[in-house]
């Protein structure tokens, strides 16, 4: 189980945009799937979460962009559940070219019933399948990851 988990991207032609550099879109997609990928890897797939009438929907995304990215890069997508508090889960993210972060990121987001739509607790067994990692845990400084993040969610 990865506490930080990490997702290899080769950067593809329809990532690139008329400046010929990677879209800030982009990093927001990528941003999804290493979520996605993360708790599919602990055994919460997509189909898990439908069969139980439960999803995690975004409330907030937070992104900082500190270098382009370009067509062929090979970039790093790290990224970790800092907490989880009530419905609500807080979700770090690192995008890394060679030994430089060229983003980072954060979305808050809340865990819901989709059948009445409405935010409820999340469940212990979820809780439980995630290592929490701290703003100041030592992993992320070894990884060359523990950049300040400025986002903070009031709710949290």
């Amino acid at each position: 189980m990865a506490a930080i988990f990490s997702m290899e991207i080769t950067v593809g032609p329809e990532s690139i945009d008329m400046l010929k550099h990677v879209n800030n879109r982009e990093y927001l997609r990528w941003m999804e799937e290493a979520a996605i990928a993360h708790a599919a890897s602990l055994g919460w797939t997509t189909e898990v979460y439908l069969k139980r009438h439960e999803a995690w929907v975004v409330r907030e995304h937070w992104i900082e962009y500190l270098r382009p990215t370009f067509l062929g890069d090979k970039l790093t997508m790290y990224t970790w559940v800092q907490n989880v508090s009530g419905s609500r889960s807080l979700r770090r993210y690192a995008l890394v070219k060679g030994n430089r972060v060229v983003s980072c990121g954060a979305t808050e987001w809340a865990y819901i019933d989709f059948v009445n739509g409405c935010a409820k607790d999340v469940p212990q067994d979820v809780i439980e399948s995630f290592t929490y990692v701290a703003p100041d845990d030592e992993r992320l400084e070894a990884l060359g990851i523990d950049r300040c993040v400025r986002f903070e969610p009031s709710c949290i």
